[in-house]
């Protein structure tokens, strides 16, 4: 293969639709990975109809067969991968979203998508993309696990006091500056992209940024040059006018 090949999880919808999208409309080949078959190839029919270079491949992020056999297939009919985004996520609360009422089986079930999928697939695919000559790999996160942004009596997300959907993004940036250490002598870069709170099905179309602007935060770090940051929560900044740049930690 001469053209870029790129994997966005979660692809079916929302961010991950317009990533696929975006990604494709710079060129790429784009893995379009979804859990959910009809979703799957109706999102695959609607951008090909466009004249994106699409594939549907089944992932659920979550089932470790679905994740191994996702990499066997990148394997067998590409040989490599240049591009990871692992989009996929979910968001749960109990009762009114204290820390106090929440449960377990909720805090589970959301890092079982945010935290532990985003290890499967990468570890999975990892040796596709050391094979690539210089793979990005952009793991979607949010503002609010920055624990900087969150604990800022000032900030406009002081009073969000929910803990499975925070905590686990909190987790998966920890989780990319691990692999981003790991892989700090190679040419793979990974980084974690803040969207900002765009209008999906994730929350009932109420953010104030369009999927499209979200993904264009995922694009921009997938398409790093050489000499790109490796190891940073990257995005929309709302403390700063909603201009892009470097989020705490």
């Amino acid at each position: 293969m001469t053209t870029t090949l790129a994997l966005v999880t979660g692809a079916n919808k929302g961010i991950g639709y317009a990533t696929a999208r975006q990604l494709a409309a710079s060129g790429m080949t784009v893995l379009l990975g979804a859990r959910d078959e009809t979703r799957g190839r109706e999102a695959e029919r609607a951008l090909r109809a466009d004249g994106a270079d699409v594939r549907f491949v089944p992932l659920d992020v979550t089932d470790a067969e679905s994740v191994a056999a996702a990499a066997k297939l990148v394997e067998r009919e590409y040989g490599r991968l240049d591009v990871l985004v692992n989009n996929a996520g979910i968001v749960r609360a109990d009762g009114t979203a204290l820390p106090s009422e929440t449960t377990l089986a909720t805090l589970r079930e959301v890092y079982e998508t945010n935290v532990f999928g985003v290890v499967a697939v990468t570890n999975a695919l990892l040796p596709l993309l050391l094979r690539a000559s210089a793979a990005r790999i952009v793991n979607v996160s949010s503002e609010v696990g920055s624990i900087a942004v969150m604990t800022d009596p000032q900030g406009a997300l002081f009073g969000l006091t929910s803990v499975p959907y925070p905590s686990s993004k909190t987790a998966l940036n920890m989780v990319t500056a691990m692999y981003a250490k790991e892989l700090w002598d190679t040419p793979v870069k990974v980084n974690a992209a803040n969207p900002g709170y765009c209008a999906t099905d994730f929350n009932g179309h109420s953010g104030f940024r369009t999927a499209e602007q979200g993904a264009e935060v995922s694009v921009h770090l997938a398409t790093l040059p050489a000499d790109g940051p490796s190891g940073l929560l990257w995005g929309y900044r709302m403390d700063n006018g909603g201009d892009y740049g470097v989020l705490p930690w």
